[in-house]
């Protein structure tokens, strides 16, 4: 490689896991919110986008292998958010993250939003690889192994 560095081996994650539960702290900044002081609905989206990227950099897993010869990156096949309080400027949340199935091809994420021990916002998020023009793929082999252990039913 050109700068010398093994990319898998120099990811590094923020947050940290509890048991097979992932937590990535984050503060609420005035850009996060609306008029009213409270997070606009969409950065919970990145949010918990946030959070499933470092849950994969801190198990070792890159999001996208763009320098592949067919190059590939992780898409959303679905997600189903529930809103139940809002956070406010200020605040300190954490997106606490939890992998309850890996196929073949897919996997799942329960994601919840919280401000202490309250919920706030609450996803599930089904993702799958693909390479860039969009056709499927199967998640390769080392990727289903590193994140099999983490699979739990547990609610979190």
């Amino acid at each position: 490689m050109a700068d010398g560095l093994n990319r898998n081996l120099a990811l590094k994650g923020l947050g940290y896991f509890e048991g097979k539960v992932h937590i990535l702290p984050i503060s609420i900044y005035y850009e996060d919110t609306d008029l009213s002081g409270m997070v606009y609905h969409a950065n919970y989206l990145r949010y918990m986008e946030r959070g499933r990227t470092e849950f994969f950099r801190l198990a070792g897993i890159s999001r996208a292998r763009l320098d592949d010869e067919e190059p590939t990156a992780w898409t959303l096949r679905r997600i189903a958010v529930e809103y139940f309080r809002p956070a406010r400027l200020d605040d300190q949340i954490a997106v606490h993250s939890v992998l309850t199935d890996v196929s073949g091809a897919r996997l799942k994420v329960l994601q919840r939003v919280r401000r202490g021990a309250d919920l706030l916002v609450e996803g599930r998020i089904e993702a799958c690889i693909t390479t860039l023009k969009g056709k499927p793929q199967r998640l390769p082999r080392k990727v289903h192994d590193t994140l099999a252990p983490f699979v739990t039913t547990e609610d979190t």
